[in-house]
């Protein structure tokens, strides 16, 4: 969090559902990360990025490559150029560690398969008769979070790759008959702009949750927005001073949520509800109502509780089923979703 050039997460105005989306995937990454829709200049990369500032630690072992924890397997340490800390691990002998936040990864801008998935030096191969991992973007950002902006512009090929390794939570280099796995588990945030294009539908479904962001209407607002920008762009340091007091407690929420999450339990009641609330706005497949108990259970665990109410239900509808249903554009899904909610409401009538 003494990163000044990072616009603090806490200090961005409005776009809650965003921001919300966002920290319950730092609850749960097994949420399966967040697309987010929206036009130009409504803080879609302000806000990714930021994340930066709020990120619970990990343990990883120092300088490994692969972004193990101290207790993986090592079965991923037999190629690795690191030889020391190799033959410790192999060994099972204890390696140096540390402890920092999550990363967040940004794929450039026409990035190659390669710079994403990795390579393996075949010429040391033939001469040694050993492989020799470069490790991509895909292991940088194991136990992390790979940021993809204009997500509905990336080329199909590399597409294909984050979603194998998105779907396996492994990725796999090869090259002539030579391949080498290693795991790459991490929260894929995506934003895009409609107009530019929609996602392919197999990438879309991989992502957890899915908000539309909008310009702000209200006038305040919007000169709070011109305020804090002008304030940040003068004195970067001085900004993030004065917000880093929220961003501790933010920090210490999410660290707590984490922990409770487990603890977090949901009467079979809330489960009819969501099978309901899949079933009536004609969702494809169960990742959604699967997807969507989970966020119920983050949005408890957040809000410091250990069983799921009917709040949590309905707010995980609105996050989690927009982009799932294949049969309506977006937003009449997203009127559809909101007329389910209307519908178990105690005003509209209640199940």
């Amino acid at each position: 969090m003494n990163d000044h050039s990072i616009y603090p997460f806490v200090a961005i105005v409005g776009q809650d559902h965003m921001k919300l989306a966002l920290v319950l995937n730092l609850v749960n990454p097994t949420l399966s990360g967040v697309l987010i829709r929206g036009e130009k200049g409504t803080a879609k990369s302000t806000a990714v990025r930021a994340l930066a500032d709020i990120l619970p630690a990990v343990t990883v072992v120092k300088e490994c490559p692969f972004q193990l924890a101290p207790w993986d397997d090592p079965v991923h340490c037999r190629e690795c150029f690191r030889v020391d800390c190799r033959e410790k691990r192999l060994a099972h002998e204890p390696v140096e560690e540390v402890t920092r936040p999550i990363r967040v990864v940004e794929l450039p801008v026409g990035a190659t398969e390669d710079r994403v998935v990795g390579t393996l030096d075949l010429e040391y191969a033939l001469q040694k008769g050993e492989k020799r991992v470069e490790p991509g973007l895909l292991a940088a950002v194991h136990r992390g979070i790979l940021y993809v902006d204009e997500v509905n512009l990336l080329d199909d090929h590399v597409v294909d790759v984050l979603l194998d390794s998105a779907a396996m939570g492994v990725n796999t280099i090869e090259r002539e008959g030579v391949s080498f796995s290693h795991q790459a588990r991490f929260v894929l945030v995506g934003t895009m702009n409609p107009e530019e294009g929609e996602l392919r539908p197999q990438l879309l479904d991989r992502f957890g949750l899915c908000v539309r962001v909008e310009g702000i209407a209200d006038r305040d607002a919007r000169v709070q927005v011109m305020e804090r920008r002008v304030a940040f762009d003068e004195d970067p340091a001085h900004f993030a001073r004065e917000w880093e007091s929220e961003s501790l407690d933010l920090v210490e929420k999410i660290e707590a949520a984490r922990r409770l999450y487990d603890k977090v339990e949901i009467a079979r009641d809330r489960l009819y509800a969501i099978a309901d609330y899949c079933l009536e706005v004609g969702v494809d497949g169960h990742r959604g109502d699967i997807i969507m108990m989970k966020t119920a259970k983050a949005l408890a665990a957040f809000d410091g509780r250990t069983a799921v109410g009917k709040e949590d239900v309905d707010e995980a509808a609105e996050l989690a089923l927009p982009h799932r249903v294949r049969r309506q554009p977006l937003m009449d899904v997203a009127e559809s979703v909101d007329k389910v909610r209307h519908k178990h409401s105690p005003e509209g009538g209640s199940k």
